[in-house]
């Protein structure tokens, strides 16, 4: 597992290290600062996003909600407050884990993995809901449509369906770049 290390204490992020390496994970770059962590994990192909905070910052909860949006990757924050707030709002920043005490070598390899396990549920519960949003958004296309050629042509809802899938059929297109055509033309 290739981790990008994040501390902004040398000497914590050398004892760090050694506890992931330890732990079977290879550490491809450290950085003592949040900021800008989508180029960073870009640069060193990181697969995990490993952070030791004493306390995270709007900066680096804004830093990592980027990193989510741009280049997901799961995150794990090991902080010495765990404020309700502060984990509230790294959970939505895109924070996989979050874990309040330090870094104990024997929790390192479970913490990650279940960060990994929640990342990877988490975008695919995302992947359902954009799918499940375009496949809404074409549905209304294709009602307006029908809507259209109902009213235009007297035509019940079955016909204009008929109408719009013929249409389709004879251009070799799909249903909805009809309907879309149609609207726009109408």
């Amino acid at each position: 597992m290739r981790v990008l290390l994040v501390d902004a204490d040398a000497e914590r992020a050398s004892a760090v290290r050694a506890g992931l390496e330890a732990a079977g994970c290879k550490v491809v770059a450290v950085s003592s600062e949040v900021v800008d962590l989508t180029r960073r994990v870009r640069e060193a192909d990181a697969e995990v996003i490993v952070c030791d905070l004493d306390d995270p910052s709007r900066d680096a909860l804004e830093s990592m909600h980027a990193l989510n949006r741009d280049e997901p990757r799961p995150v794990v924050v090991f902080a010495s407050r765990g404020e309700p707030d502060q984990i509230e709002a790294a959970l939505e920043a895109g924070v996989a884990a979050y874990v309040v005490e330090g870094l104990a070598p024997a929790r390192v390899r479970p913490v990650l993995e279940v960060a990994i396990r929640r990342f990877r549920a988490h975008q695919a519960l995302r992947a359902q809901l954009e799918e499940a949003q375009a496949t809404l958004a074409q549905r209304v296309v294709i009602e307006r449509a029908k809507g259209v050629l109902m009213q235009r042509r007297r035509l019940s809802e079955e016909e204009a369906y008929r109408l719009l899938r013929r249409w389709a059929m004879d251009r070799g297109r799909r249903l909805v770049d009809v309907a879309q055509d149609f609207l726009r033309d109408f």
